[in-house]
């Protein structure tokens, strides 16, 4: 009778997605009832058996030896994927067409790979005295003694802080007492302290949960029906998902706060994502004062440290409430109750890498294995949730009213070409210049919105017509203005030039600059508003870890009058002083060459108007325009989503766009142009043969190749082919067999990427 032989099914973390499969691997004796799926473990990999780490993705028995590689061993004992982040990394190679190692370094920080090693751990020392309160009194000088006092002032306040408070860390003791390691070592040598060396978890936020707040919410009626109505979905304990939709100012806060209240109080947890790291400050001081140190915040501004210490706070259970960015979506939380997607119409929720997920469908996923409620949230809704909600998909709620009896913002179209006709040649109107310097007489602020960084955004040639160009990018170089002089900068790839004082063409000297951006707009209103304070807010001057929350905290204080910025000072702020925000140019996103340009607009003009007003003081907001009669600007102005709604539906239908259907869009990357030409054609003859053969059921519409909007970055040329199909598993095997096929290719790359934003 044969011995039953145990096998792990493995999936290697680093391999290319054309064998990304299932691997069988013996499980020595040893190692039998030690293994488990979820579990990362070290195993040889190839014909040079290289030790790579993998995953165990499920456990099997055969009654006859297979052929198969033994594992090594498990990497570490304290690391394992639960059941449904293992179930989460399957999803998202199935939905992505990436492999289940990308999905696992998008749910894991990089830290955990290191499995335990202790240079991911940060320790401190924890000082304590080691003699008695008595002799102390002496040393310091506070009653005499056999002994004399130490000479040192320094190390007389150490010893009187630790026989005050007892046990010291390190870092306090320095920052309090004005003292270097070189005190302390000292009255550790004469064994008057002594020290522990403890592990501490490091969370910037800590500070936060120190001032508590945990009043009762009280809600308006608007506010109490859509509780009720969002509360008995939660009750269900079933995957429900409903959109609250709210005018800007309405108090979504509020309801979800009280919704999590009750989540959290009956011992489930939560997930909270805000779109990008400019909304945590507000959102997270909000939520660690009512929840304290159970709120662990994620976002790409943490260092890897925090990541890590965040990710084992959780693991751990050590957590209720997790809130952050498009990441935080993976946070290891068990019994989930409720995930909140704030603001959910924001196109930073869908990633531009491997794996290139929308949080929306992971959410969705992780509400249906908890059984949880999946709420999103906004003024201005992406089309496709509010169709959902339209089809009764999601459960639609509505806030109509602003909190409080706040009015909306009563909002002015100023048409440029006007202005430039009267000789206005400033990049302010004459109504937006007279409002603002009102508004800081009057001691209020305001908020100026111009969605394009750096100071010129173009030189060009008056000559020959000439844009200088990056020489690694197919896109204009942007003049930056700083004190120690003028440089051009390509904003894709980060390359840095000079001015040229000729055109590289026609060697004229004619050069020009064009357009405005935001270090020009702040140089024009500090010349306007010579006793105001004007804050800039863009990708410049927020490069530095905690810019976002000290600049906010800032402008809340009060420390500046006027806060200018690209879309990160538009969304999500709640600031009661400011009574104006006007727009610099509300056509910079009207034009692009994206199906979602009208939707893009109106949002961001909706959300940017949506931040004046918030008190009894009422608001203004000045849109200036070239485009004054277009619909979308008119609308967005009127805070009238419906209508937009009615109209761009009505259009993509039209169209075959979003919602109607999905879109695959292939990318294909090379450094020969030619080369690239030529394959981009082949690519797109092979994808038509198989949508004629095979794929014939499958209603596909092909458009391309064709040069990608942005068509050389980073020195390679990219061509597009887009795809209008319904994804299905039909439909997603295509594209999955396409990518193995060109997998080997040297000469060219391949991606694909579903309903790309």
């Amino acid at each position: 009778m044969s011995l039953i032989k145990q096998y792990a099914g493995v999936y290697i973390l680093d391999v290319p997605y054309h064998i990304d499969k299932i691997y069988d691997y013996y499980i020595p004796a040893e190692l039998v009832g030690e293994i488990y799926p979820g579990q990362f473990v070290m195993l040889p990999f190839g014909n040079s058996n290289r030790k790579v780490v993998g995953v165990v993705c499920e456990l099997r028995e055969h009654g006859q030896e297979i052929k198969a590689k033994p594992i090594f061993s498990i990497c570490s004992s304290r690391v394992a994927l639960s059941a449904e982040m293992l179930e989460l990394c399957a999803f998202l190679k199935e939905r992505t067409l990436c492999t289940v190692g990308e999905a696992v370094r998008a749910a894991v920080p990089a830290p955990v790979f290191s499995f335990g090693k202790t240079r991911n751990l940060k320790t401190e020392k924890i000082y304590s005295l080691a003699t008695d309160k008595e002799r102390v009194s002496v040393l310091i000088g506070e009653v005499s003694g056999d002994e004399k006092p130490l000479s040192s002032e320094k190390q007389k306040s150490i010893l009187r802080c630790l026989c005050e408070n007892g046990e010291v860390d390190a870092t306090t003791l320095r920052d309090t007492l004005d003292i270097t390691g070189a005190q302390l070592d000292a009255l550790t040598k004469k064994g008057l302290i002594a020290f522990l060396t403890k592990e501490v978890l490091r969370n910037p936020y800590a500070l936060l949960a120190k001032d508590e707040d945990r009043s009762e919410i009280a809600l308006n009626r608007a506010q109490t029906d859509a509780y009720n109505t969002l509360s008995s979905l939660y009750e269900e304990e079933k995957a429900n998902a409903a959109l609250l939709y709210g005018v800007t100012g309405s108090g979504k806060t509020k309801v979800i706060m009280k919704l999590l209240d009750r989540a959290i109080g009956e011992g489930k947890t939560a997930i909270m994502l805000v779109p990008e790291i400019a909304l945590t400050p507000q959102t997270v001081s909000i939520f660690c004062r009512r929840y304290g140190e159970r709120v662990a915040v994620i976002h790409s501004s943490l260092s890897e440290g925090e990541r890590f210490d965040a990710f084992r706070r959780i693991s751990s259970g050590e957590v209720d409430l997790v809130i952050g960015t498009r990441s935080a979506i993976f946070a290891p939380l068990k019994n989930i109750g409720i995930i909140v997607i704030d603001e959910e119409h924001e196109h930073t929720y869908k990633s531009e890498h491997d794996p290139k997920y929308h949080a929306r469908d992971i959410a969705a996923f992780r509400a249906s294995k908890n059984n949880a409620l999946m709420l999103l949230a906004s003024a201005t809704p992406s089309l496709e949730s509010f169709y959902k909600a339209k089809r009764g998909i999601y459960k639609l709620v509505e806030l109509r009213t602003r909190y409080g009896g706040a009015a909306l913002p009563e909002a002015e179209i100023i048409d440029m070409r006007e202005e430039m006709r009267k000789g206005n040649t400033s990049c302010l109107s004459d109504a937006l210049s007279s409002a603002l310097a009102e508004t800081v007489e009057n001691d209020r602020q305001a908020i100026m919105l111009l969605n394009r960084r750096g100071y010129h955004s173009q030189l060009n040639c008056r000559e020959c017509g000439t844009v200088l160009l990056c020489p690694q990018c197919s896109i204009s170089l942007t003049f930056h203005n700083e004190s120690g002089g003028g440089y051009l900068l390509c904003h894709l790839c980060g390359y840095r030039g000079i001015v040229p004082r000729e055109c590289p063409e026609c060697k004229s000297e004619r050069l020009a600059f064009l357009g405005i951006g935001t270090q020009k707009a702040e140089s024009e209103l500090s010349s306007l508003l010579p006793y105001g304070r004007v804050m800039r807010m863009d990708a410049d001057t927020t490069s530095r870890k905690e810019a976002y929350d000290a600049m906010l905290g800032a402008f809340r204080k009060k420390e500046a009058d006027v806060l200018l910025g690209t879309q990160m000072v538009a969304k999500g702020h709640d600031f009661p002083l400011v009574t104006l925000v006007g727009v610099l140019l509300a056509d910079a996103s009207l034009y692009m060459g994206d199906f979602r340009a009208s939707e893009k607009t109106f949002s961001l003009l909706t959300q940017v108007i949506g931040r004046a007003g918030r008190s009894q003081d009422g608001g203004r907001a000045i849109i200036q325009t070239i485009s004054p009669e277009n619909d979308v600007i008119r609308l967005a102005c009127r805070q009238d989503y419906d209508s937009f709604y009615e109209r761009e539906i009505a259009l993509r239908k039209s169209l075959s766009f979003p919602p109607f259907c999905d879109i695959a869009e292939i990318t294909l990357t090379s450094d020969d142009e030619e080369g690239l030409k030529k394959a981009s054609e082949e690519v797109a003859n092979t994808i038509i043969e198989k949508a004629k053969g095979d794929y014939k059921d499958q209603p596909m519409m092909i458009f391309g190749p064709f040069e990608a909007p942005t068509y050389k970055a980073l020195g390679k040329y990219r061509r597009h082919i887009i795809i209008k199909c319904r994804l299905n598993e039909k439909t997603r095997a295509l594209f999955s067999n396409l990518l193995c096929d060109y997998a080997r290719e040297r000469s060219f790359t391949l991606s694909i990427d579903f309903n790309p934003i």
